[in-house]
């Protein structure tokens, strides 16, 4: 008999409920509340449901991120060994590969201004490495947070890995595709704010054709000259700008689907589930985490401003002819951004069509936040 109760003593204590704390109970309500935003809400479901799974998985079983040196037996969690692709800045590379042959840049060719309104964007990126740097942080933290602000989750693990803020990574990556995924609901009442009903409502010139040699010519000039600049952004633009001539040279058509599809939505898995993981409520639940959640919204919002700005800017001095809402497109969530302006503007007139005006400065801006990430990686010497 002892040998029984022994033995249903020894299961009992084995479950999840003996071992939790309160904040693992949080981090589990917390990744619930993701998960219903991605699955009734719809927030971006391709990120916000492989990085709640992994959260919640962590929360009950820290072990599935358990280092091999941590282990009885020497071998990692499931989960740490994913979270290593992230630290090597092999899983975001390879997203930007994904999203360089799933993008069209001709609307960024058709109008070279577009550059402008990708750079104001990153404004954000900048006043949130000061204001990190005021809370406390250290320079190389305060860079790695700033990222948060071009809302673009790829280049914020990147970042944060080049610079050796591994600690901060899951706190980092968690904001960055929170806000990317929050797009539609942060950005329009900035772009509101900012805007007139009569500027929301200019109608834009359609862009010129690009020819399929600009299409060509555009990836490896770009490549060439910003890696040129900036040797350390090889590993983002290199792979954005490789990815996109595997879409337009039209040679390749079995790399561009691969990159675009199968090997995109491999990558999403491995990077979503490992990020997620890396939110233990021991890593998450401390002042750092709340500071770097609220520098992240702040740098969003004045990224989405300064681009807004600038694109009202560029109304006066053009006279009328740019709508400023594409200018809230510069932040690199793509092609979410974009989608943003499209549906602010045709909300003021529903026969205003913004969407392709907008994907020039939401891929400029894509290049301004890889562009941001090398010149921190410039300044700290790595």
């Amino acid at each position: 008999m002892s040998y029984v109760t022994d033995t249903l003593s020894n299961l009992l204590h084995q479950t999840a409920f003996f071992n939790l704390t309160w904040g693992n109970y949080l981090m589990i309500a917390v990744a619930c509340v993701f998960l219903f935003l991605a699955i009734k809400k719809g927030f971006e479901p391709l990120l916000l449901v492989p990085i709640a799974f992994g959260m919640l998985l962590v929360n009950i079983y820290p072990d599935i991120m358990a280092k091999p040196e941590d282990m009885s037996n020497g071998v990692g969690g499931l989960l740490h060994y994913f979270y290593i692709l992230d630290e090597w800045s092999i899983l975001p590379s390879l997203i930007f590969m994904g999203v360089g042959a799933m993008t069209d840049f001709g609307p960024l060719i058709a109008n070279p201004v577009s550059f402008l309104m990708g750079a104001a964007a990153q404004l954000g990126i900048y006043m949130a490495y000061f204001l990190a740097i005021f809370m406390g942080f250290n320079g190389k933290a305060a860079a790695a947070i700033s990222i948060i602000g071009g809302a673009d989750g790829p280049t914020s693990i990147f970042l944060a890995g080049k610079l050796g803020q591994t600690g901060l990574m899951g706190p980092i990556a968690v904001a960055a595709y929170s806000y990317m995924s929050l797009v539609p609901i942060i950005q329009p009442p900035i772009m509101k704010l900012f805007t007139t009903e009569e500027e929301r409502k200019i109608k834009m010139a359609q862009l010129r054709p690009v020819s399929k040699l600009e299409k060509i010519l555009f990836p490896i000039i770009i490549t060439i000259v910003v890696c040129l600049i900036l040797p350390t952004t090889a590993p983002l633009v290199g792979m954005l700008m490789l990815g996109n001539l595997f879409r337009e040279s039209g040679v390749v058509k079995q790399l561009t689907e691969t990159a675009s599809n199968a090997l995109m939505y491999i990558v999403v898995i491995l990077l979503g589930t490992s990020v997620g993981a890396s939110t233990s409520a021991e890593a998450f639940l401390n002042m750092d985490t709340i500071k770097i959640v609220a520098l992240g919204l702040v740098a969003f919002a004045f990224g989405t401003a300064g681009g807004v700005l600038f694109g009202k800017i560029l109304c006066k001095v053009t006279k009328g002819k740019i709508n400023p809402l594409i200018g809230s497109a510069g932040v690199s969530a793509v092609p979410m951004a974009a989608r943003v302006s499209q549906k602010v503007g045709a909300e003021a007139d529903p026969t205003n069509f913004l969407l392709m005006h907008a994907m020039g400065p939401n891929v400029a801006g894509v290049i301004g936040t890889a562009v941001a990430a090398g010149t921190f990686m410039a300044i700290f010497g790595v």
